[in-house]
């Protein structure tokens, strides 16, 4: 059997795309709750909000160190595995990844150490303002790179030479048409998969009765959050699936399995589509419900997945189903958080046990929502990597042989396979250990500055005057 290097590509870019997206949507959610968490401690003076955050901050650094090691990994598929597509657009792509470095990374990288390491050496307003640069730079960081994949989903601003894109207008490359609905919807994202880590982590903790405090400190905090960002997402989301009609119409119909296009679709529930027959098997539809909220209008026009030839659809039972789990996660998150009130207008919030055990369960549903949005966004722009304008089969790199991608696939999986649970490993003896696993009142303090008087060497025990000329030597 021969093995083809384009489907071997794709699958190792799929997988450590897929392990590497787990940790921004943490990262970048909980560097912006520690920046919450040392302004509320810096104007309030409360110290468990201080706790709270030196918790949170011990988790942030494990994650944060996997994800720069597989995010500096990653790119080199660029060039081993895409050399075509880095050599048609690098003039485009290139410095969008430079501006990355230069604006996010180098601000990570300046202030990252002041809120890790140096929190007895500032005052506490510098360490706010440490937490809130490190919370900018995963913010900009996201920034760039989905200005990246939205120019490739949602091309403009270029002049293409010899086969080459350039830029035209760096304004039209960054703000394409569908970036602002992306990074909205992604960071929004984001934010609630890490809310619903903190919901989880504070519904553990007051189950095993420790650190009652920092632990409805953390449940309020998160329920609060997430009341006002799951209607958002889902409002985001929509915003989104109208910008897609216009811009990417075979994408959104492959996410509702929509084969014949017109007025007034109805919207498939549940099925089985099949891509050679043309049709879904054992399918439950709504009718005019589709055009209803994909144009919301009951007779909106919607194009289907016959109005494109063959070879220009997406694989569509993959899209379909993504697109599915990550709604249904998103009705399930809203049930979550109103149940959650309802607890809480009742007094129950902190004692229902059920509740609070369920809540530990739900504590990945964030990351199987972005995994399943991420399914959906990229499966759904094949086969183009350059959406409408290059193929992913002219983008692989020409000489690569099977074999090649074979073994550097298997190199990821088992390195990955490695690092993953490691981490996963630090990460639970942290929740384990809860909010304060030592006493900070113990702590020794680190000064700096003169000494307000000379420091004076004490002589060594049964030491001779020689022997302290030679120690001072």
């Amino acid at each position: 059997m021969s093995l083809d290097p384009l489907i071997l590509s794709r699958l190792q870019f799929v997988w450590v795309v897929a392990w590497h997206i787990l940790l921004p949507a943490f990262t970048v959610g909980i560097a912006s709750y520690i920046a919450l968490l040392e302004g509320l401690h810096t104007w309030t003076k409360r110290p468990i909000y201080l706790t709270v955050s030196k918790f949170w901050i011990r988790l942030f650094a494990v994650t944060f160190g996997m994800g720069v090691v597989s995010g500096i990994v990653m790119p080199f598929q660029f060039g081993t595995n895409w050399s075509r597509f880095s050599d048609a657009t690098s003039n485009v792509v290139g410095p969008l990844f430079a501006y990355e470095g230069l604006t996010a990374f180098f601000l990570e990288a300046a202030f990252l150490g002041v809120l890790l390491f140096g929190r007895k050496l500032v005052p506490p307003w510098a360490h706010f303002v440490a937490a809130t640069m490190v919370a900018t730079g995963t913010l900009l960081s996201t920034f760039w790179i989905l200005a990246v994949n939205s120019w490739m989903q949602t091309p403009q601003g270029y002049t293409v030479i010899d086969g080459r894109f350039f830029p035209a207008s760096w304004v039209d490359i960054i703000f394409t048409p569908s970036f602002p609905y992306r990074l909205a919807h992604v960071v929004s994202g984001f934010y609630v998969t890490t809310a619903f880590v903190v919901l989880a982590v504070g519904a553990y903790t007051l189950r095993k009765g420790r650190f009652v405090e920092e632990a409805r400190v953390m449940m309020r905090m998160a329920l609060g959050f997430l009341t006002l960002f799951v209607p958002l997402q889902i409002v985001l989301g929509d915003m989104h699936g109208l910008n897609t009609l216009e811009h990417q119409p075979a994408k959104l119909a492959a996410m509702e399995g929509l084969w014949e296009g017109g007025q007034g679709v109805p919207a498939s529930l549940f099925g089985f589509p099949d891509q050679k027959a043309e049709t879904n098997h054992w399918e439950i539809a709504v009718p005019k419900l589709g055009s209803l909220y994909l144009t919301h209008h009951w007779d909106g026009a919607v194009k289907g997945l016959k109005d494109f030839p063959a070879d220009e659809r997406p694989p569509v039972i993959v899209v379909y189903w993504a697109f599915r789990v990550m709604v249904g996660v998103g009705l399930l998150m809203l049930a979550i958080v109103g149940v959650g009130w309802l607890l809480r207008w009742g007094g129950r919030l902190y004692t229902t046990r059920w509740y609070l055990r369920g809540l530990q369960w739900a504590g990945p549903l964030g990351f199987i929502a972005v995994l399943a949005g991420w399914t959906t966004t990229e499966v759904g722009r094949q086969p183009w990597t350059v959406y409408g304008l290059m193929r992913t089969a002219q983008s692989v790199t020409p000489s690569l042989t099977g074999a090649d991608v074979l073994i550097s696939l298997l190199m990821y999986l088992a390195v990955y396979l490695l690092i993953y649970p490691t981490g996963f490993f630090f990460l639970r003896r942290i929740v384990r250990n809860g909010p304060m696993d030592h006493d900070p009142e113990n702590e020794t303090l680190v000064e700096s500055g003169r000494p307000a008087q000379p420091v004076v060497a004490l002589p060594l025990p049964h030491a001779t005057p020689t022997t302290l000329n030679q120690g001072d030597a």
